[in-house]
């Protein structure tokens, strides 16, 4: 305990090293990886993550956001919504497909923000991550337990839950079959990565034809004119309603940068992750878009059930048979999401764990079955005990805050890495421009949020248009005269096109969403961002500092990789840190 409070007293020194140090791309691919002791085993293929990225997303989305939104926010115009939320996500997965290929390790957005930005930017980074993985996996298995009993003809979605009175409203509901499955998920993903994948591309073939149905039968079925026209026009809620819309719906392309995580498990990741990640997000938003829409046309936006809202919408169009097949699939597509988002939140556990920012059995590798075992338990059983009694509501927008916050630092971080990390630019000149560039994007959001003027949203675009060609041109004059000191920098095996304006367009996109967000959002986030610096504070630092910069780490890491024969312990003497 002594040696705590001494550690303690020298927080505000340990806090200058170790929350702007970073590895290089070579150290976290070669070095901190090792520290899993076995490796985890490359058997994926560019189908597998296709798949993987596919049915991670499907049942997220369509299954537990759509009635929802198109009741109370988006109207029938939330096709629309899915459209906006689809194109912010691509720009999204552009920037971790160069990541991923550049930084080919299973920490994801975690260690895309270490590399770049420093410790402790993807310490919260992966934090903000694992929130939204366990809060979403917790909300989906609800979904299940709520299609389920549809499935089986019960007009209650609820009746297979305990309610217990004395709790509060919203978690007085408790849910053992959403428990029971995500324990059994756990247990599968135990075992073996490609084995979950070969389960999760079966089910996700089911699931596409499924969807065919329902788009088919939908189209069929619906009237255009009573359902979109009728109750209150395509866009009731005003076009505030379709953006409000589409930062809640973006929790629904949660899945795809689980793609991400699985770089150590695959084959050619160079060629696999771009065709896995682009694929599967460009894939589901056509999906998406087309579920919505047939949702309002089977049913008016005013009269969708929140709970199981595609099995009542058939029930209420006289297909009571088919109400009972949309809840079986939905049941599996629920099941292959489930699937997925737990895979890949077991990895950015496993990768937090390496960096000991959490204790280091999180991120063991068993030797047999090449998987992270105990972060797989571990995350399961927290997953498990939300699910348990948590309602969706309470979640949801918490969960694409989340989201849209990592989204935008790994936005900044691809920028910042390309142009003054492997470029010519000077680290003044890239922060200068990201900071113009997330406060055009946040004065043209709050003066959407405020209702003002329509020319004070024109004056902010502009800026924000004039600062991405400036930054552009600047930046292309000092590639020109690299290039005749014949100092280009390195190309990357693959690199977003046309650079900056995809990812420039993505800060300004997740910023504007982010706004949209309710109150009490922020409130929750703000709580969460509290005690996760919190912790660093008071346990992740001193892990750290005493790991990487007093080398209480060493005599562990050099017996794992003597014993695993994979690394010359002198090799270890060439590890250094890197302090921007």
């Amino acid at each position: 305990m002594s040696k705590y409070f001494h550690s303690l007293s020298q927080t505000p020194h340990r806090l200058k090293s170790r929350m702007l140090a970073t590895w290089t791309p070579d150290q976290e691919v070669n070095q901190v990886r090792l520290r899993s002791g076995a490796d985890m085993k490359r058997k994926l293929r560019w189908f597998d993550l296709v798949s993987l990225g596919v049915g991670g997303m499907l049942g997220v989305g369509v299954f537990v956001t759509t009635g929802p939104v198109a009741r109370d926010i988006s109207g029938p115009a939330v096709f629309i919504s899915y459209m906006v939320a689809g194109f912010s996500a691509l720009l999204s997965s552009l920037c971790y497909t160069e990541f991923s290929v550049n930084v080919p390790v299973a920490g994801g957005a975690f260690s895309y923000l270490r590399v770049t930005f420093g410790e402790f930017i993807g310490y919260f980074g992966g934090a903000n991550i694992l929130l939204e993985y366990v809060l979403s996996n917790a909300a989906v298995a609800r979904s299940f337990t709520e299609y389920t009993c549809t499935a089986f003809g019960v007009s209650d979605p609820n009746a297979w839950r305990i309610k217990v009175n004395g709790l509060e409203n919203g978690y007085n509901e408790l849910d053992f079959p959403a428990v029971a499955l995500v324990l059994l998920l756990t247990l599968c993903l135990c075992h073996s990565t490609k084995e979950s994948s070969m389960l999760n591309l079966v089910m996700t073939v089911f699931h596409v034809i499924f969807f065919g149905f329902v788009i088919i039968a939908g189209f069929s079925n619906g009237d255009g004119a009573k359902a979109l026209v009728e109750p209150r026009g395509l866009t009731p809620y005003g076009v505030r309603g379709v953006v409000n819309g589409a930062a809640v719906v973006y929790f629904s392309y949660i899945g795809y940068d689980t793609v991400s995580t699985l770089a150590e498990e695959i084959q050619n990741p160079s060629f696999s992750l771009p065709v896995g990640i682009i694929g599967s997000v460009s894939v589901v938003s056509v999906l998406y878009c087309l579920m919505s829409l047939v949702l309002c046309l089977m049913v008016p936006y005013n009269e969708i059930s929140k709970s199981a809202s595609y099995a009542v919408a058939f029930r209420k169009i006289g297909w009571g048979w088919g109400g009972n097949v949309v809840g079986a699939g939905a049941s599996l597509g629920i099941v292959a999401s489930l699937l997925v988002a737990m895979l890949g939140q077991a990895r950015y556990l496993c990768v937090i764990g390496r960096a000991r920012l959490v204790p280091s059995w999180l991120a063991k590798v068993h030797p047999s079955t090449g998987t992270p075992l105990n972060a797989t338990l571990f995350l399961g059983i927290c997953t498990a005990s939300i699910a348990l009694f948590t309602d969706l509501e309470i979640v949801m927008e918490l969960i694409s805050l989340g989201t849209l916050c990592v989204f935008y630092l790994v936005a900044n971080a691809l920028i910042y890495r390309k142009y003054t990390l492997t470029g010519q630019n000077s680290p003044l000149h890239t922060l200068s421009f990201l900071a113009l560039l997330s406060s055009s994007a946040l004065a043209f959001s709050l003066w959407w949020k405020l209702n003002k003027p329509w020319w004070g949203l024109l004056l902010s675009l502009a800026i924000t248009i004039a600062v991405t060609v400036f930054f552009q041109y600047h930046t292309s004059l000092l590639s020109s005269t690299a290039n005749k000191n014949l100092l280009a920098p390195i190309p990357s095996t693959w690199s977003v096109p046309f650079m900056p304006w995809p990812t420039a367009i993505s800060v300004f996109l997740n910023v504007f969403l982010t706004t949209t967000l309710k109150k009490l959002s922020f409130q929750r986030f703000a709580i969460w961002t509290c005690l996760v610096t919190l912790f660093y504070v008071l346990y992740g630092v001193h892990r750290t500092y005493e790991a990487e910069e007093m080398g209480r780490d060493r005599v562990e890491f050099v017996e794992s990789h003597v014993t695993t024969s994979r690394v010359q312990p002198e090799m270890l003497d060439n590890v250094q840190m890197v302090v921007p």
